[in-house]
Formats: structure tokens, C-alpha cells, sequence
């Protein structure tokens, strides 16, 4: 296929028609998805569509990858979770005059500022260097953390109370809406593939849930907006209700650990998906222009600074939402900045509806995220390996998940889930190269 020349800065009518429709298509599951993360990280949904559509919007006008969808990711609400968790938990006990939201924002402006200089340092060039076993580890524990969240949630354990309505129903929508997003692709495929496109599993899988709820009644905890917007004095009084204030110097080393671990998360979360959209460009249009990382990362840094001015939440490059717009047929940045016109246009027209969603649907999205993020690959592979390895039948003639490879991406996960990930990152990428000769370790292909 080859590529338009945009240089001429003509754009036929044909090719305009292609790019909007790609960016309304990937608008859908950005919104379910903003929405979605919103509610999870208990900023509220509106948080979460508006940091969706600003953050798609800023990423694609100035980052530096050609065709790419950024927003809150599953990685950086898990960890978005953790700094709302700490800041209700009496983070903030020795600061009484600190504002707990005003201070999660700090956290979000200084992530932003710690990206933009990361890509002034030139530092993108490193993410190379992080092992697979690494990647793969963390990935998981992402989702491990995605999962219990929802299991507190869904039934009341460790401290968590249920959703209100009772836990057997809610259960039941939960499980109603993860089944309409697994098999719905495949009925819609059925009838036409191109439905797929125009109908996103998910965005289907919530409108069809909640209307079943509405019609039948059914009491269970619906989402809270948190806020809304009519009129852009709302907007304003939302800045001016965020917007940091406070900068003592003890405030901000309170803050910094955080945004470290934020910053570290978004610097791989987007690096790493940013490798995936190159190599899927590359094949589509034969062409090896690449991502240029300094320039993404100073583009995720002004997006995540952005979403502190209105209490919003984190993101980076998301892998589906990019791989999704090429799938589409995008071919310039257009395309991704209209995700963020058609996700802010989409919030303004439909706000007063995401009121009627159950919380328990969000629960299902979630589920089904996080089995997304989980790396099954090595996993599987190790299984295979071993079950050949015992003599169990001819199941796999090779593997290339040592027992010292499967050891990192467990163990990492386990500092995930248990420390953080900016520490699982760092002690297990240092404990990789220290021991990778001495026991012949492998990385993953």
C-alpha cells in the first residue's frame, strides 16, 4: 500500500473520509476504556473520558510516532490506584493543610515534568535494554493487581466493601458483560467482519448491560461521574478546583515517589507499544520510518502534566487502541487526533447516560483487561516445556522459557504485586545482567 504524500499538503476527499472514520471507530473503545480506568481508579468516569480524549489529542498532535492512540492504560490506573489508596490511607496525615486531590495532581504534573525530561536527556533510547523476562513480568503483575481489585470489589474482601445491590447480582452482570465481550466479535463476524469495526466488543458489551439493568430495574450501585461539564464555566471552575497549589519542598518529595514510579511505568508502557506500531507500520506500508522515543516522551509528559489541570488520570501509548487506528486504515496523525475530538464530543453528548452503567460492568471491562495485559505466551510455552519434559506425549519440540527465565517473570510479578513496579523494574533488570553469564540465562525471543 502506498503511502499518501502528504508533504504537498493536498488531502483528497477520500483520504480525509479514511482518517475520520478510523479516529470515530477507535473513539468507542477509547471512551468505554477512559471511562472504564476512571472508575477504577476512583477518580470517577468523567476523569477518566476526559483524560482519554485530551491525552489522545495532545499525544498525536506532538508525539513522535506517525499513527498511534495514547490514554489511560490499565498499567498506570493499577498504579494510580495504589496513590489514591495511600492519600485516602493517611499519606498525607503530616500535612493537614494539603488538598488529598490537589495532591494527587502534583503527582500527575511532576510524572509529566519527569517525562519531559527524560526526552531532554535523550533517555528513550534505553528501553531496549529491558529485558523480556522483565516486560513480561510486570505486565502480569499489572494484571494480578487489575484482578484483585475487582475481586475486593465484587465481593467485599480485604477491607473493601461490595458493591450495593448484593454481591450475587452483581456478580451476575460482571459475568454477563465479560461473556458479551468475548463472544460478540465472533457473532459479528459471523454476519459481516467490518461490524467488528463499526460496533467495538466492549462499547457493545456496556450499552447491552446496562440496558438490561435499566429495564429490568435491577437496584445495584450505578457509576458516579464525580462531576460535569455543561458550559465552560464548569470547565474553568474544574481547573481552578485541581489545579495545584500547595509546593512545599516536603510536599513534593512526598509526591516524588510516585511520579517516579508513573514516569518509569509510561516511559515503557509507550516505548514498548510504540516498537509494536513501528514493526505493524513498517509491514503495512514497506516503509522503515520509526518512532522518534524522545520526541513520544516529551509528548506523554505535556499529556500527563495536562490531566493534573483537571483531576484526571495517567496514561501513555495504549498497544490495542494504536494497533486498532492502523487496523483501521489511519496513515497520519489526524487520525489519532481525532480520537481526542471525538472522545471530548462523544463525553458532552452522552455524560448524563454513564450514570446508568453499574458499577459491576466496569468490573466485567476490567476482568477482561487485565487477561489482555497478562503475558500468556510464557507461561503456556514453560507448560509445554515441562509437560514434554516428563515424557508426557510429543507436545512441544521447543521452548525458549528456561526455568531461570520463567523464575524472573515470576519473581517480578511478585514485586509488582507485593513492592512496586519502578522497584520490580530496576532489582530485576540489575539481577538480570548480573546473572544472565554466570547461569547462561536466556531472555525471551
Amino acid at each position: 500500500m502506498k503511502l499518501p504524500n502528504y508533504s504537498s499538503g493536498v488531502l483528497s476527499t477520500r483520504q480525509l473520509a479514511r482518517q475520520l472514520l478510523a479516529g470515530l471507530t477507535v473513539s468507542f473503545v477509547a471512551i468505554s476504556l477512559g471511562a472504564a480506568f476512571g472508575v477504577l481508579s476512583g477518580r470517577g468516569a468523567l476523569a477518566g473520558i476526559l483524560s482519554a480524549g485530551v491525552i489522545a489529542l495532545i499525544t498525536a498532535a506532538l508525539g513522535g510516532t506517525r499513527v498511534q492512540c495514547s490514554g489511560p492504560t490499565a498499567p498506570m490506573t493499577a498504579v494510580t490506584i495504589l496513590l489514591v489508596s495511600a492519600v485516602t490511607g493517611g499519606l498525607l496525615a503530616e500535612h493537614p493543610t494539603a488538598d488529598p486531590d490537589r495532591f494527587i495532581n502534583l503527582v500527575f504534573l511532576l510524572t509529566g515534568l519527569l517525562l519531559i525530561v527524560a526526552a531532554v536527556l535523550r533517555l528513550g533510547r534505553f528501553v531496549r535494554w529491558v529485558p523480556k523476562v522483565v516486560i513480561s513480568g510486570f505486565m502480569n503483575g499489572i494484571a494480578v493487581l487489575i484482578w484483585v481489585g475487582e475481586i475486593q470489589s465484587l465481593f467485599g474482601w480485604w477491607g473493601k466493601n461490595h458493591y450495593a445491590g448484593g454481591i450475587v447480582i452483581n456478580l451476575a452482570v460482571a459475568a454477563m458483560t465479560l461473556i458479551l465481550i468475548v463472544v460478540l466479535p465472533g457473532l459479528l463476524g459471523r454476519v459481516d467482519r467490518r461490524l467488528n469495526s463499526f460496533f467495538p466488543a466492549t462499547l457493545l458489551a456496556i450499552v447491552i448491560a446496562t440496558a438490561i439493568c435499566s429495564f429490568c430495574e435491577i437496584g445495584i450501585q450505578r457509576v458516579s461521574l464525580g462531576a460535569s461539564i455543561s458550559s465552560l464555566q464548569d470547565l474553568t471552575t474544574m481547573v481552578a478546583h485541581h489545579l495545584p497549589t500547595e509546593w512545599s519542598l516536603p510536599l513534593l518529595l512526598l509526591a516524588l515517589p510516585f511520579a517516579l514510579q508513573l514516569m518509569v511505568l509510561a516511559y515503557l508502557d509507550t516505548l514498548l507499544t510504540s516498537l509494536v506500531v513501528d514493526r505493524k507500520y513498517q509491514f503495512m506500508h514497506q516503509t522503515s520510518e520509526t518512532t522518534r522515543p524522545n520526541k513520544e516522551l516529551a509528548a506523554q509528559g505535556v499529556a500527563n502534566a495536562s490531566v493534573a489541570l483537571f483531576g484526571g488520570i495517567p496514561g501513555a501509548q495504549a498497544t490495542i487502541r494504536s494497533v486498532l487506528i492502523l487496523n483501521e486504515g489511519a496513515t497520519m496523525r489526524f487520525a489519532g487526533i481525532m480520537v481526542g475530538v471525538f472522545v471530548l464530543i462523544e463525553m458532552l453528548l452522552f455524560q448524563d447516560w454513564i450514570g446508568l452503567i453499574p458499577q459491576a460492568v466496569f468490573s466485567g471491562v476490567l476482568l477482561k483487561v487485565g487477561y489482555d495485559v497478562f503475558d500468556w505466551n510464557p507461561i503456556m510455552s514453560y507448560c509445554r516445556r515441562r509437560v514434554r519434559d516428563v515424557g508426557i506425549g510429543d507436545v512441544a519440540r521447543s521452548s525458549s522459557v528456561s526455568h531461570g527465565a520463567m523464575a524472573f517473570i515470576v519473581g517480578t510479578t511478585l514485586i509488582t504485586v507485593f513492592v512496586n513496579l519502578t522497584a520490580a523494574v530496576l532489582l530485576a533488570s540489575v539481577l538480570f545482567y548480573l546473572l544472565r553469564d554466570r547461569i547462561h540465562l536466556v531472555d525471551l525471543d
